[in-house]
């Protein structure tokens, strides 16, 4: 059985206007997430719950062939977008 925390720890970020958010490092580490990585969100009578999201098959994912522009170089010229 797992172990209930009584105490839960709490940490926030903020909405931009796109409503775009930066995951606490806290929560990025508890989810064992990094960039590129998908998020489910599971929303129940309790509430929403973020997870780490599986990983796809090579077949669900469209932008999969694309991995020609997935180098380090294009992530410096490309990410802030």
């Amino acid at each position: 059985m797992a172990k209930v925390k009584l105490n839960p720890r709490r940490v926030y970020s903020k909405l931009s206007v796109k409503s775009q958010t930066v995951l606490p490092r806290e929560v990025r580490d508890a989810l064992r997430v990094g960039p590129g990585d998908r998020l489910r969100y599971v929303l129940d009578d309790t509430g929403v719950r973020i997870e780490k999201a599986p990983e796809l098959e090579s077949g669900d994912d469209p932008f999969v062939t694309f991995v020609e522009w997935a180098s380090e170089q294009d992530d410096k010229a490309y990410g802030d977008l």
